[in-house]
């Protein structure tokens, strides 16, 4: 067969690439989202119901070595049905999975399943190993036995799985010309940034939300999350920042006179009585700390349901008790806003993990050691001081292994972080809500003219990520299509780099 003149290869090309942009005209509408993201005030509250095959792909325990260990099989979900193909080099959009069950994260990040249409892309949702049916070893029991079976369990084994899945997909598909977008938030930004770093030869850019790459070391203050936290009270409520901070010593009072524990499981509903204060005291700061990150100003179900604005109802129902109420009380119907707003809990588990996030455990006591502090003058949490000695002594009894404080900012940057990302990084998002506490230890300004930050005073954590909704406030609006219109630049640029490549071939 002989093969076409340079002329005729051109016009195949003009050809394919009219066919292309029509496709994608005819199925998209406008390229931009402003009007998509204006119009979707009158879209249904309801919780969309997102439609994706679920498929496994036998991935190598350890990525870092040549040693014979079992492989094992890493659950992904994909929709090609708005995919225009390998023809068309069209898109790919990867969400980098966090620390939990894939499809948990796919029903809650609806931004990227709404612009896939628009961009005529392909999704998927791969899920971080040792999570939801990700498991090495065969079961999560396996899995988790000691310190021996869950350390292939990091940051940078996820990463490989991920550029290992795409190589394999695009190849599998005659895909190698389509270029891959990633996304990710919290966790699962911090790895969509760092893959971007890692493998630059693997995407084209990365929207990382809430991804705080910088809560390590000494990077940021200790207190900030805390204090961004305690500041969300605050704003609400003086009387109800005070209450809470006045709580923890009447809980450690009630704690030590005899039956005292047994009074707060009674007071607090907790489902087997408490062994010590300390229990109790974590229970309610990590309702304090999630209400904080998902401070939306709509109806949730993400963490649990929640109403629009949780912070300020919570905080209504701490005041609005009759005087004389007592503190324990007050608290009491303040985080059963948290933990029941259905109102269909009898009794609560302190233990419940119902979105098999127990795997940080073991990820903060190994790599992910991220220090927090409290001062007592700023927040309404008890005065505590970061504690390496401590923390090491609480990670070798519960895991007995040592953690690591220094290898996340050896292995992926965080000193001279801005320096470091101008002089060989490109095409990064960190977006980020000030409501949410994990903003203070991510990336708030802009690094060069392709690394940005994208900041909302109102919004909370990676609220961007989240489906359009009717009540979604002109802000955020302003905050996606910033987003989508630097993806959509990403994309032209690889494009015309592409096209140039192939006119002087």
């Amino acid at each position: 067969m002989s093969t076409p003149s340079p002329f005729l290869y051109s016009i195949i090309i003009l050809i394919v690439s009219f066919l292309c942009q029509a496709s994608a005209i005819q199925l998209n509408g406008a390229r931009y989202l402003g009007n998509f993201w204006s119009s979707s005030r009158t879209l249904s509250l309801r919780a969309p119901k997102y439609q994706y095959e679920t498929k496994y792909f036998q991935q190598k325990l350890d990525h870092f070595s040549f040693a014979d260990l079992p492989s094992f099989s890493q659950r992904y979900l994909i929709n090609t049905q708005h995919w225009e193909g390998p023809s068309c080099s069209a898109p790919i959009f990867l969400y980098c999975g966090n620390e939990g069950d894939i499809e948990w994260f796919a029903a809650n990040t609806g931004f990227v399943w709404e612009i896939a249409p628009r961009f005529g892309a392909m999704v998927i949702f791969p899920e971080h190993r040792y999570y939801g049916e990700s498991m090495p070893y065969g079961s999560k029991e396996e899995a988790y036995k000691n310190a021996t079976t869950l350390s292939y369990l990091t940051a940078e084994q996820a990463l490989a799985d991920y550029a290992v899945l795409i190589t394999e997909l695009k190849r599998n598909l005659s895909a190698q010309a389509c270029p891959v977008v990633l996304f990710g938030g919290s966790y699962g930004g911090m790895l969509a940034a760092w893959m971007r770093l890692k493998y630059p030869h693997i995407s084209i850019g990365a929207l990382a939300s809430s991804a705080p790459v910088l809560q390590f070391e000494d990077l940021v203050p200790p207190e900030t999350f805390y204090s961004i936290v305690s500041d969300g009270f605050k704003r609400e409520s003086m009387s109800c920042f005070n209450t809470i901070k006045e709580s923890w010593d009447v809980i450690n009072k009630v704690g030590q006179i005899n039956g005292g524990l047994a009074q707060l499981t009674k007071t607090f509903h907790i489902c087997r009585e408490l062994e010590s204060v300390d229990s109790l005291s974590n229970w309610l700061e990590s309702a304090y700390s999630y209400l904080a990150m998902v401070n939306y100003p709509y109806s949730t179900d993400f963490l649990m349901p929640l109403p629009g604005s949780p912070i300020k109802e919570v905080c209504r129902k701490i005041d609005s008790l009759p005087d004389g109420a007592s503190v324990l009380q007050r608290i009491f119907e303040g985080i059963s806003i948290y933990y029941n707003y259905t109102g269909k809990v009898d009794c609560f588990d302190l233990n419940d993990d119902p979105h098999g996030m127990s795997g940080w455990d073991w990820q903060a006591c190994t790599e992910m050691i991220m220090p927090m502090a409290s001062n007592r003058t700023t927040s309404m949490f008890p005065e505590f001081y970061y504690d390496p000695k401590s923390n090491e002594e609480q990670c070798l009894k519960d895991f007995h292994v040592k953690p690591r404080p220094t290898w996340i900012t050896s292995e992926f940057g965080g000193h001279a972080f801005k320096s470091a990302l101008k002089a060989f990084g490109s095409n990064i998002i960190f977006s980020n809500g000030l409501l949410d506490p994990w903003s203070g230890g991510s990336v708030l300004e802009d690094v060069s003219e392709t690394i940005v930050a994208l900041t909302t005073k109102k919004g909370a954590h990676h609220l961007d990520l989240r489906a359009a909704t009717a009540e979604d406030p002109d802000w955020l609006l302003d905050q996606r299509s910033s987003e989508i219109k630097l993806i959509r630049g990403w994309l032209d640029e690889h494009y015309d780099k592409k096209k140039a490549i192939s006119a002087y071939r």
